[in-house]
């Protein structure tokens, strides 16, 4: 099933065409082409064994060349549906790339190039329209109090069990950096 998000952007990225909206048809493409490498290093992932299994050597004959290549075709067609992204890993994407223009925006802003900085604010702003709202301090302290009932951790060895379900539930949502505090404070 093809992501609710992705359906949105595409939809985006047509209206941003028609109304001429450049900066947001630049953004939208960028996205979208994101998306399509992550899908395509999920997809390669997955194939890697198979592939290793099935490789075509130039000791093939032509039967088995095209048997190989038969096989291969029916294993990327049975596993395209696995390779689409979901809406939480397409938060992600969206979640570095905004993250990846905050970035940029305070490096030029040190470096003295406001052009660039009202481009990079530009792309920003449409990227935050996608994301959910950013999580409070609060949200992340629940989440992460939560997680800790949930797996009995105790101590600071125990944030290896804490960390991945936290950043699991608000992804998108909160940035590492702060979950990582709050579970190194709760976890003392």
């Amino acid at each position: 099933m093809d992501a609710e998000l992705k359906t949105q952007l595409n939809s985006d990225l047509k209206d941003a065409l028609r109304a001429g909206d450049k900066v947001k048809l630049s953004v939208i493409r960028m996205v979208l082409s994101e998306i399509k490498n992550a899908e395509m290093a999920k997809q390669e992932k997955l194939m890697a064994g198979f592939l290793r299994q099935h490789l075509v050597t130039a000791d093939d004959d032509e039967a088995a060349r095209q048997s190989k290549l038969n096989a291969i075709a029916r294993e990327v067609e049975r596993i395209a549906p696995e390779t689409k992204l979901a809406n939480a890993d397409i938060l992600g994407v969206l979640s570095k790339q905004a993250k990846q223009r905050e970035e940029s925006i305070a490096a030029y802003t040190q470096g003295k190039r406001p052009d660039l900085v009202v481009q990079e604010e530009a792309e920003l702003v449409v990227l935050r329209a996608y994301l959910p709202q950013a999580a409070s301090r609060d949200d992340i302290v629940a989440a992460v109090k939560k997680a800790i009932a949930d797996t009995g951790a105790q101590s600071a060895r125990d944030k290896g069990k804490v960390m991945p379900r936290v950043i699991a539930e608000l992804k998108g949502r909160a940035d590492g950096r702060q979950i990582n505090e709050v579970v190194t404070e709760l976890l003392q």
